[in-house]
């Protein structure tokens, strides 16, 4: 009898543990820094999705400041932010093979520099290192004219691909992307 019991209470003890897990996986958007997602239509049936986790300012100063000039900056929070292209690229005049990568940045006052690592399924921190990256390319930066709460990543049509922007607090980064 008392093996039973013993059997029945781990039983539910693991049922429990599992649909913690589950709600908290299911129900990211409860995250003060939730989930979001960019996609590059590349013609074809062909895509680049890039998913991230966009955090908020509130009222912090972001680059120069919470986000430091001159480190490697995850480009979101939470997971790391994936790449992921069906289609052969070139990203800021650097080839890119179809496939999964993550997205990490160099944020400066005046340029960012870009890298898309082969290291994937990784936490946002800490960056895995040079070692893993894949292409270090230059991202052009402009101010915007509004403050900009939340950190977005947003894709702009243009000619045989996307622009890739990367928008917050006053800043937008960007980097020409397209079908090699």
């Amino acid at each position: 009898m008392k093996k039973q019991i013993a059997v029945m209470s781990g039983l539910c003890l693991g049922l429990t543990l599992l649909a913690v897990q589950a709600y908290g996986q299911a129900d990211k958007s409860k995250r003060p820094s939730p989930p979001a997602k960019a996609e590059c239509d590349l013609g074809g049936g062909k895509t680049l999705t890039v998913n991230y986790s966009s955090p908020r300012a509130k009222g912090r100063k972001i680059f120069g400041g919470l986000v430091p000039y001159g480190k490697e900056w995850r480009a979101g929070a939470n997971e790391a932010t994936t790449f992921v292209t069906t289609e052969d690229l070139r990203v800021g005049g650097k080839d890119v093979p179809a496939g999964s990568y993550t997205l990490f940045t160099v944020p400066e006052e005046h340029k960012w520099t870009l890298i898309i690592s082969k290291k994937t399924g990784e936490w946002g921190i800490p960056y895995p290192g040079e070692k893993f990256d894949f292409v270090r390319t230059e991202m052009s930066v402009s101010s915007v004219p509004e403050h900009v709460e939340d950190f977005t990543i947003a894709f702009e049509k243009s000619g045989n691909g996307c622009k890739m922007d990367m928008t917050w607090e006053n800043t937008r980064a960007s980097v020409e992307i397209e079908k090699k």
